[in-house]
């Protein structure tokens, strides 16, 4: 998407135009709006909010290919840009071989840390196919998980680089 001019609507909102999981989109947002709040106000509720202060992970998305915290990104500088959410990745009916691989490993216990801890995944597996125990490690690094002491999620990465490299998938 090409990055344009934002136009302020008469109701003093920002008129941002987004191509988020693979749609193209319009939002109105406030000036001090921050992306999660935006993204969650037009129904996108996978990325979640934690800690509102950039610690926690969970409101990762990917944002033009890297992932980002949403909770910390101005909405108005998402103009023009790709987004891919936790709903751009996976089903329900047809779940990503990472979330497959978050599953079989038991790594998501009470689910508030997993679209962060899938969305980095993704970018990590994209990256480097065949990650080493240290990459996986750096990757996960910035989303915490209470539950766990991050063994398992350790672990579903393996198993999803396992799975993605059978299925040929990115």
């Amino acid at each position: 998407m090409k990055n344009m001019n934002i136009l302020k609507s008469e109701d003093g909102l920002f008129e941002i135009a987004l191509k988020i999981n693979g749609e193209n989109k319009k939002f109105k947002v406030k000036n001090n709006e921050f992306l999660l709040d935006a993204l969650r106000r037009y129904g996108y509720k996978g990325a979640k909010k934690g800690c509102d202060s950039g610690d926690c992970g969970s409101c990762a998305i990917m944002f033009n290919g890297k992932p980002v915290l949403s909770c910390m990104m101005p909405a108005v500088t998402a103009h023009g840009g790709e987004i891919v959410t936790i709903e751009g990745i996976g089903t329900i009916e047809k779940p990503h071989a990472i979330q497959e691989a978050y599953v079989e490993a038991g790594a998501v216990q009470c689910g508030f840390c997993t679209p962060g801890m899938i969305i980095v995944t993704k970018h990590l597996l994209e990256k480097k196919p065949s990650p080493s125990d240290e990459d996986i490690k750096k990757e996960l690094d910035g989303n915490l998980c209470r539950c766990t002491g991050y063994v398992s999620q350790i672990k579903a990465v393996r198993i999803a680089a396992k799975k993605m490299k059978k299925k040929g998938k990115k």
